[in-house]
């Protein structure tokens, strides 16, 4: 077994959040270091905390599902050099462990089947269809702006019956609460926002429930020994509203990029759009957005891989090292859309698993079919080089995506 054991603090390497500059969808070339030689590592975040930078698929996949290892710093909260870890918010599903988590999981979970997911596509394609409209009219577009980001900001409005129209607002505090740039008091007042809004949203619907997933939570948990507060249901709603269109909007627009860098690559995909199913799994598993991996906190001793990982210690999945690791992906670093689909850590893994998978699957299926069916000359209209990523933020993605056709 190994142990941490750095004569100095400044032994202890700093997180890795460099990408390669032959590729901007590679993640920082360390990894595959790590991955061979040290796949349980000790890094320092820019929170302050030391942590075990784990890199290995089958080790992530032991972090994300041992009950020992908390979520009360879940998402990716050690990139936030003002992190107290604090404790979590009530309705903070992410940073909730056993029952508590499970009690308002259980409040949504049946609101994301498959089934009812798939009744969404008809309603998904309209509105991908009309931003494709409104873009060949115009004869140019920025991709993250007209179509990337409005398709899921829509769909998530209309889930939730959260008015579109207020879709502006929502979207700058999502963008303060993804990035790592605003102080902790900006963060906290962009959360107080959001949670006010959707409080008062959920107040209204207790006096007069409507046809949308806020009324119904409020209905099913009234059935519950314990229904849920209306803050509950408000921060609820905030992760909902935020995560329901932030990373599918991202992926979207890094997908176009993507197909765009390979004109053979598209058009085997426009000719054959029945295998979009399986070019979306390869696609989320080689951009792997959630960029800094998921935090986890050690509540007792345990072992990951050969390394005893003491009490008090946290903990890093790697979810982009994971997703690229050579033991389970053969030529992990090259994309190929006819993979044959296995599973991959994009939505993470056990528990905790992304709720909304499925529908972030339908979302990224139509927007690609309908933008390759329906815009086949689609290009970049500027140089790949001069585009504007975000390096800085839990989700990878671009700024914006100038294009013409």
């Amino acid at each position: 077994m190994t142990k941490p054991h750095p004569d100095a603090a400044s032994e202890v390497p700093e997180f890795p959040v460099t990408r390669p500059d032959s590729c901007p969808f590679d993640p920082d070339e360390i990894y595959a270091r790590l991955r061979a030689h040290s796949p349980v590592s000790p890094v320092r975040c820019p929170a302050g905390m030391d942590a075990w930078l784990v890199s290995r698929y089958k080790d992530i996949r032991s972090v994300l599902t041992d009950p020992r290892l908390s979520s009360r710093g879940a998402g990716s909260m050690h990139m936030l050099p003002s992190y107290d870890g604090r404790d979590p918010s009530p309705g903070s599903m992410i940073q909730l462990d056993g029952e508590e988590h499970a009690r308002l999981r259980r409040l949504l979970i049946g609101e994301f089947t498959v089934r009812r997911m798939e009744a969404l596509r008809p309603s998904v394609q309209r509105i991908t269809d009309r931003h494709i409209d409104a873009m060949l009219a115009e004869g140019s577009a920025d991709l993250v702006r007209d179509f990337a980001l409005p398709i899921p900001s829509l769909v998530i409005c209309e889930l939730l019956g959260v008015p579109y129209d207020d879709h502006g607002a929502f979207q700058r505090d999502s963008e303060v609460l993804i990035g790592f740039d605003a102080d902790e008091a900006t963060r906290d007042a962009a959360t107080r926002r959001l949670e006010g809004y959707l409080g008062e949203l959920i107040t209204r619907r207790l006096a007069e429930p409507q046809d949308d997933l806020l009324s119904r939570l409020i209905v099913r948990g009234k059935a519950t020994d314990r229904p849920p507060t209306v803050p509950e249901l408000a921060t609820l709603g905030v992760l909902l509203l935020v995560a329901g269109h932030e990373s599918t909007a991202n992926m979207i627009a890094l997908s176009a990029l993507v197909l765009m860098a390979d004109q053979e690559r598209t058009a085997a995909l426009r000719a054959a759009p029945d295998t979009i199913g399986t070019a979306v799994e390869e696609l989320l598993r080689y951009l792997s957005v959630i960029q800094f991996g998921l935090l986890r906190y050690a509540t007792e001793d345990v072992t990951v891989g050969a390394t005893e990982v003491a009490a008090g210690s946290w903990l890093v999945a790697a979810i982009p090292s994971g997703n690229r690791d050579e033991a389970v992906f053969t030529a992990p670093d090259t994309i190929d859309l006819r993979r044959p689909p296995r599973t991959h850590l994009a939505f993470g893994f056990g528990p905790h698993q992304c709720i909304g998978q499925q529908l972030a699957r339908i979302e990224l299926q139509v927007a690609l079919t309908t933008l390759l069916r329906r815009v086949p000359g689609l290009r970049l209209a500027e140089p790949l080089a001069e585009s504007a990523f975000k390096h800085n933020d839990i989700v990878y993605g671009l700024r914006s995506l100038p294009v013409v056709w």
